[in-house]
């Protein structure tokens, strides 16, 4: 059984004499290691660089998304925040030679390409980051993007030529909506023909300009479409046009030669409107989807219109989450993303550090990056 009588006052004394040299031993401690300096309240991104890191970048549509990662790598190689201040020397030393054999100062890399067309997230890599880039291929991922009917295109978006025009003054939004249900959920997609996968060792799109018959029918793939909703009907109150280009007589005959060699019910023939011409353009409605990894956004949008009696083509994409990257965060660990202009205008002129040694880009990204 446990005392309860009252300690002898010699104890109590004790005890106090310990702790106030446990507390003085405790401030001594404290003043030769200051609280900025522990383990537990240095955030790792404030350490001295190098800094290995994730982070997102907001791509505008028309470059290429390696044009943009090789720009922001002449930024990076360069900044002590992501390279050893020792290669920086050496780089600084070496800047007139010429070698084969020199290495790149950081490794950068981009975690899922965005077509020339489409704008938004772009996930980028730097150091250690580039390892963890595989994982943000099969993430879940957010579109949006505007469908154009009336013609669908050899690269079923607008930078392509017009393969065939078909009617679309039948179609509604009711009948758009309705039509949404068959492509939500686990479906499978065939990826186009103009593409850069290879059947054999030839790219596909070398089928089709070639006219050969393709050796078997594209494997189809199957994705998830967790989400996938009309957001906006356009009518005809708008700016697109049917793109200028188009297939002659002889690259349709070909491409309907290549297709046919596997499905023999293909015809790649146009469809005129037998509705009376129309100045205005043809219909156009925007679509919201959150997809799994590996969707064809471009077919999603080709296959509906075929499914409602009509062709189509993607005149906008803009990808507005990569996993925990986003255009507007409003979950738990999603990160915002840096707008390529901060890159831009640091191309031009990096400008002058602030106290802390650091240029207005790289307090931009440091805002927003996920260290490693």
């Amino acid at each position: 059984m446990l005392s309860t009588r009252p300690l002898p006052t010699t104890c109590l004394r004790n005890i106090s004499r310990g702790s106030r040299a446990y507390s003085q031993l405790y401030l001594r401690r404290a003043s030769l290691f200051p609280p900025y300096l522990t383990r537990t309240t240095m955030p790792k991104a404030a350490k001295e660089g190098p800094v290995s890191c994730l982070f997102g970048v907001v791509k505008p549509s028309g470059p290429t998304s390696m044009s943009l990662v090789n720009d922001i790598k002449q930024l990076v190689a360069n900044s002590p925040v992501f390279v050893e201040e020792g290669k920086l020397a050496q780089k600084a030393q070496n800047s007139g030679k010429r070698s084969k054999h020199r290495r790149d100062a950081v490794k950068i890399g981009q975690g899922g390409t965005l077509d020339p067309l489409a704008d938004g997230v772009l996930v980028v890599g730097v150091g250690k980051g580039t390892k963890k880039l595989s994982e943000f291929l099969d993430c879940v991922k957010e579109y949006r993007t505007t469908c154009l009917l009336g013609c669908e295109t050899d690269t079923y978006d607008s930078e392509g030529k017009q393969v065939r025009v078909a009617p679309w003054h039948h179609v509604t939004r009711e009948q758009v909506e309705k039509t949404l249900e068959q492509f939500r959920g686990e479906i499978e997609q065939v990826p186009p023909i103009f593409s850069a996968l290879k059947m054999d060792g030839m790219p596909l799109y070398e089928y089709a300009r070639k006219g050969k018959p393709l050796p078997r029918p594209i494997e189809k793939r199957k994705v998830t479409v967790h989400e996938l909703e009309l957001v906006e009907w356009l009518g005809s109150d708008h700016s697109f046009r049917l793109p200028e280009k188009k297939f002659s007589k002889e690259e349709q005959e070909a491409m309907e030669t290549a297709l046919k060699s596997v499905d023999t019910s293909v015809s790649i023939k146009d469809e005129p409107d037998q509705e009376v011409p129309s100045e205005k353009p043809p219909t156009a409605f925007v679509l919201r989807m959150k997809v799994s990894g590996g969707t064809y956004v471009r077919s999603i949008v080709h296959d509906l219109a075929h499914a409602l009696g009509s062709a189509g083509h993607v005149v906008t994409l803009t990808r507005s989450r990569q996993g925990r990257f986003a255009l507007e965060p409003k979950d738990e660990g999603d990160r915002a993303c840096v707008p390529w202009e901060v890159f831009e205008a640091a191309l031009a002129d990096e400008g002058e550090a602030d106290e802390d040694g650091r240029k207005a880009w790289e307090r931009e990204v440091m805002a927003k990056m996920e260290v490693v």
